[in-house]
C-alpha cells in the first residue's frame, strides 16, 4: 500500500535503437554542421579533402610495404643468380678443357703433341704363308677420322699397296657417312719370296670418296715389313699420319668421266669430261695428254677410240662423247680399258696411266660399272684416280 502524500515511484524503460534514431542523429549533425559560422558547401569541400589525404596516405603506406617485399624477393633471386652464373662459369671452363688447354698447360703437352694433326687410327692385319709364298692382308677397321664433308662426316675406303711395287693394289669398300668405319676385308699378294720381303712396304692409303670431285687422301699407314714379325699372325692399330709429298707426286693422276648404258638400244656411252694433276712427261714440265678406250671381250680387243689431244697441260678438258655397241647379252662380259696417253710429235707416245673397267674390276671401277648398270640410261659420272700402267 503506498504511503499517504509520498511520491509516485518513477519508472524507466529503455527504447529499443530504431533507423528513426540513426536518421535523427543524421540530421541533428547537419543541423549543428549548419548552425557553424561557415557555408555548408564549405563543409562539405573540407569532408572532401579530409577524405583524399586519408585516401593518399593509405596508398603511401601500401606502396611503402609492398617495395619492401619486391626488394626481398629481388635479394633472394640476386643469389639464385649467382649460384647460376657460377655454374655457367664452370660449364664454359668443362669446355674449354674440352677444346682448347690453358696457355699455361701448353708446355706440358709440348712432349706429346709435336704439332701432327689427328687423323684417327687404323686396325690391320698381317698373315705370310710360307708354304704358298703369300701375304694375307687385312683392312679391319678405323676410328676417329676426320670429317671432310659439310656434313662433318666422310665417305671412307682404304687403298692397300706393296711398294715399291705399285702395281700390285686393292681397294676397300666406300662406307658411306662415317668417321668410324668397319671394313673387314682380305687382300693376298702373291708370289712373294720370303728372301724380298726386308725390301717391302706394305702401304695404307685413306682416302674420302668423292664421285663428282677428286678423292681426298686422309693419310696413311705405312708398314716396313723388315720391322714385322711375320712368324705370326700380326694385328696391331696404328696412327694414321699425314701422306708424304712423294706418294702424291708419284700417282698418275685422276680422270672424270661418265657412263651410260641404254639396254634396249645396246648402246654403252662413254663422256670424257676432264683430268687433272697429270704426271709430268715433257722436259718443260708438262704433258700433251689424250685418252684412248679400248673395249675388251676375252682379252680380245673389240673397238678403240680416242680423244683430241690437248697441248701443254697437266689438267685437260675435254667434254668429249664416245658410243660403243654393246648388246644387252655382252655387257657383263666386257671390259673398258682407258689408258690417258702423251702425245709426242718425234718418239713413242708414252702412257701416263690407266684404268680398267667391267665385272672383272675392282674396288672404284667395278662401283663404277655396277652403278651405270644399277642405272640403265642415266648417265653417272665419276671421279677416278689412274694406276701405272701395265703392259
Amino acid at each position: 500500500m503506498a504511503t499517504p502524500g509520498a511520491a509516485p515511484p518513477v519508472v524507466t524503460t529503455k527504447a529499443p535503437a530504431t533507423n528513426g534514431t540513426v536518421t535523427g542523429l543524421f540530421n541533428t549533425a547537419v543541423q549543428k554542421l549548419k548552425e557553424l559560422p561557415i557555408p555548408f558547401w564549405a563543409v562539405i569541400a573540407i569532408g572532401v579533402v579530409a577524405a583524399l589525404l586519408l585516401l593518399c596516405c593509405m596508398i603511401c603506406i601500401c606502396k611503402k610495404c609492398c617495395c619492401k617485399k619486391k626488394k626481398a624477393k629481388q635479394g633472394k633471386k640476386g643469389l639464385k643468380d649467382s649460384v647460376d652464373l657460377q655454374e655457367v662459369k664452370m660449364l664454359g671452363n668443362q669446355y674449354k678443357e674440352k677444346v682448347q688447354p690453358d696457355m699455361d698447360d701448353l708446355d706440358s703437352y709440348g712432349d706429346e703433341d709435336d704439332g701432327t694433326p689427328k687423323l684417327g687410327q687404323l686396325q690391320f692385319s698381317l698373315d705370310y704363308d710360307f708354304q704358298q709364298n703369300q701375304m694375307r692382308v687385312g683392312v679391319l677397321q678405323a676410328k676417329n677420322l676426320p670429317g671432310m664433308d659439310f656434313s662433318g662426316t666422310s665417305d671412307p675406303y682404304v687403298t692397300v699397296k706393296l711398294m715399291p711395287d705399285k702395281k700390285k693394289r686393292f681397294e676397300t669398300k666406300v662406307h658411306r657417312k662415317t668417321l668410324n668405319p668397319t671394313f673387314n676385308e682380305y687382300f693376298n699378294f702373291k708370289d712373294l719370296k720370303f728372301s724380298e720381303l726386308s725390301n717391302k712396304i706394305i702401304l695404307f692409303l685413306i682416302y674420302d670418296f668423292d664421285r663428282f670431285s677428286r678423292h681426298d687422301l686422309i693419310g696413311e699407314v705405312s708398314i716396313p715389313l723388315s720391322s714385322v714379325d711375320l712368324a705370326r699372325v700380326v694385328e696391331e692399330w696404328r696412327e694414321i699420319q699425314p701422306a708424304h709429298g712423294s706418294q702424291e707426286g708419284d700417282r698418275p693422276g685422276d680422270i672424270c668421266f661418265s657412263l651410260r648404258y641404254v639396254p634396249t638400244a645396246g648402246k654403252l656411252t662413254i663422256v670424257i669430261l676432264e683430268a687433272k694433276n697429270l704426271k709430268k712427261c715433257d722436259v718443260g714440265g708438262l704433258s700433251d695428254p689424250y685418252v684412248k678406250m679400248q673395249l675388251y671381250s676375252n682379252n680380245k680387243r673389240l673397238k678403240k677410240k680416242k680423244t683430241t689431244i690437248k697441248k701443254r697441260t697437266l689438267n685437260p678438258y675435254y667434254n668429249e662423247s664416245f658410243t660403243f655397241e654393246v648388246p644387252f647379252e655382252q655387257i657383263q662380259r666386257v671390259d673398258l680399258r682407258l689408258t690417258v696417253m702423251d702425245w709426242d710429235r718425234t718418239s713413242k707416245n708414252d702412257p701416263i696411266g690407266e684404268l680398267r673397267l667391267g665385272p672383272n674390276a675392282t674396288g672404284a671401277e667395278l662401283r663404277h660399272w655396277s652403278d651405270m648398270l644399277a642405272n640403265p640410261r642415266r648417265p653417272i659420272a665419276q671421279w677416278h684416280t689412274l694406276t701405272e700402267f701395265e703392259k
